[in-house]
């Protein structure tokens, strides 16, 4: 594979002034993901029967639906720290934190706002603006300080293990990267949320069998990443190694 290594202490000079194909898009793809599981993907409460009851769980297993396609953005975020950089992927990050908080301040402004009595439609559409967006304060936090903490890890273990691995073994960052940022996420998104609510065995119960669908999910999707992170790298020109980054995320230098 044809690519052009940069060392992070240079990025600036050497790409400065340039704009990349596709960072754009992938940018649109990570915000557009994260805000459609947050938003459409918690209304929705699933049930699907075990083949044999687990214990702490039962013979049924309950998860929020927006849990299937919450794990795709880490995806996103893998391929934008190995190709772009940390630097890039951590402005993507900060687009989709500003992106949720946003669209939470939108959803209640919008809740907030007194219906016409006189248009008989809102009558069914309050209720149901209220159930599907009427999220409560807890929630919304948990989402944003679980997706913020979540990312920025799975960035930085991505980044750093490029430079352990000198580039190789793309597996190994990929899923490595996924089993820091997605325990960090499910560990504080949980007991944030439903501490007081759910039993402590339920949260256990959930914690763990999220975590193993999103690790899951990460090691069948590599093959589809692999693709994804050789095509761009091809027709970008780039493979950036994070060498004297600086790693806070409190920045949105590139």
């Amino acid at each position: 594979m044809s690519s052009l290594s940069i060392d992070s202490s240079v990025t600036d000079a050497q790409t400065q002034g340039r704009r990349f194909r596709y960072y754009d898009l992938i940018m649109v793809g990570f915000v557009t993901i994260l805000l459609c599981s947050n938003l459409i993907g918690p209304a929705k409460v699933c049930m699907i029967p075990l083949p044999f009851p687990l214990p702490g769980v039962g013979a049924s297993l309950s998860f929020g639906a927006g849990n299937l396609f919450f794990p795709i953005s880490y995806i996103f975020g893998d391929i934008l720290t190995e190709v772009y950089g940390y630097a890039r992927a951590r402005r993507v990050i900060w687009a989709g934190f500003f992106a949720l908080v946003f669209a939470s301040l939108m959803s209640a402004i919008i809740i907030a706002l007194p219906a016409d009595p006189g248009e008989p439609f809102n009558a069914t559409l309050q209720p149901a603006l209220e159930t599907v967006f009427g999220n409560t304060w807890r929630i919304v936090i948990a989402s944003m300080v679980a997706f913020w903490v979540g990312d920025f890890v799975n960035s930085y273990v991505m980044a750093k293990m490029k430079l352990w691995t000198r580039g190789k073994y793309l597996w190994t960052r990929t899923i490595g990267s996924t089993i820091a940022g997605q325990g960090a996420d499910s560990l504080l998104f949980y007991p944030i949320a439903f501490a007081g609510i759910w039993s402590a065995q339920s949260i256990a119960a959930v914690i763990a069998f999220n975590f193993a669908f999103k690790v899951l999910l990460e090691a069948v999707m590599t093959p589809m990443t692999y693709r994804v992170v050789g095509f761009l790298k091809r027709n970008e020109g780039v493979d950036i190694f994070d060498r004297g980054t600086d790693f806070t995320p409190f920045s949105l230098k590139d």
